[in-house]
Parts: C-alpha cells; structure tokens; sequence
C-alpha cells in the first residue's frame, strides 16, 4: 500500500470519527431537549419557587423518560468505573434503578431518613435539610454496603440549595468510598446548590438547568 493511499485511508478514518462524535453529542442534547418540553408542558410553578413535576418525575414516573435519562447519565459518566449509585428517599430511588441498567446494573444504595427493623450495624449518618418542607433530618446508610473500593455516582432528582447532595457527599466521604461526580435531573440554577458542588472540584452533570421561574414562566440555561 503506497503512502497516498494510508494517508487516504487514515484521513476518512479521522472523518468518521469526528461524525461519531458530534452524533454521539447531538443524541445527548436531542434527548434532553425531550426532558426540558416535558417540563415545560407538565411543570407547574408554585409559590416560593417550587417546581412541580409529579406528572412525570417524582410521584406518576415516565419509564420511557426515565431511560432516556439513564443513557445520558451513563454517556457523561462513561469510563469512569461506577460500581455503584447513591441516591435518597424517596423521589431518587425509580431514577436511580433505571439508570443502574446503564452502568452494567450496578447496586443502588438509597440513604434512610428514619430509622427502621430493617436497618442494623453501624451507620453512616448526616444530616439534611428538605427545601421544601423546611425541616433538618438524619439520613444513614449501612456501612455494610459502602466503603473503600466504591466508585459512586450519586444521582437525584432535585437540586436546589444542595443540602441533600451535600449529605450524599458526606457519607461518601465517611465511607471512604471514591466519589465519580453526581448526576442531577432538574437543576435551579439561580440558587446556590450547583455553584456550591462545583467550587468544590466535583464533576456535577444536571441534564436540565432552569435559571429563572419570574412569574410562572420557566426558562432554561443554554
């Protein structure tokens, strides 16, 4: 093979690589534009900011939806090694457990916020304030199903002041687990929560982000 031909052959190579990717990139964006026009068309904005998705996200779920959203965590968090997911109750958990098929079915672990029978050993423990409800609670993980070894993505529904996925963070920390990043459906970007997580050095993905909610009208980050 003389060397105009390599030089041919590499060159289409390198063209078809370059179109994998901005396929790959463009599948990504198309996917979550279907999330941002269904939040659009089934959010409801209530008083004091609160967005209301329960059609779809967090009491009625969209399986098919949360699939999509499974795939795209799983494109942002490729090669990294998760081993395991992290979430809380309860709106995380049926997110969590789709996505879980996209990461070799990995082990969901979801973090407590009352104590029960079902719970025993030693525990890791934090606590959490709700922005919604305005309450502080503990929230614990077994540290049978933790430790040194994990990598761990967390991934929740909501994040807002980041007071949850800061109690996520913590027990990461306790267990000695590593953390990969965390993976956010909704994020309200003109609260603190996600300028918080980043400034720390951790690979946060929020797949939509929503940078205002004046007078009920809803409106994306680019």
């Amino acid at each position: 093979m003389n060397i105009e031909k390599k030089r041919y052959i590499i060159f289409l190579y390198s063209l078809f690589l370059m179109n994998f990717v901005i396929f790959v990139i463009f599948m990504g964006e198309n996917e979550m534009e279907i999330l941002k026009q269904r939040i659009l068309k089934d959010g409801v904005v209530k008083e004091g900011n609160v967005l209301k998705v329960d059609k779809f996200l967090n009491h009625q779920m969209d399986v098919k939806l949360f699939n999509d959203i499974g795939e795209e965590f799983a494109r942002r968090f490729a090669g990294l090694g998760v081993n395991k997911i992290l979430t809380i109750e309860a709106s995380g958990i049926g997110i969590a457990c789709i996505a879980a098929q996209h990461f070799n079915n990995c082990p969901i672990i979801f973090a407590k916020k009352t104590l029960s029978q079902n719970l025993d050993g030693q525990m890791y423990i934090t606590q959490v304030k709700s922005y919604t409800k305005g309450v502080t609670y503990d929230v614990m993980v077994s540290k049978k199903y933790l430790g040194k070894g994990d990598k761990v993505l967390i991934i929740d529904d909501f994040l807002a002041n980041g007071c949850a996925l800061m109690g996520l963070i913590h027990i990461v920390e306790q267990s000695g687990a590593d953390l990969v990043g965390a993976g956010i459906v909704i994020e309200k970007g003109f609260q603190v929560g996600g300028q918080t997580i980043r400034d720390m050095g951790i690979k946060l993905e929020s797949l939509a982000i929503i940078d205002s909610m004046d007078d009920g009208k809803i409106v994306f980050r680019d």
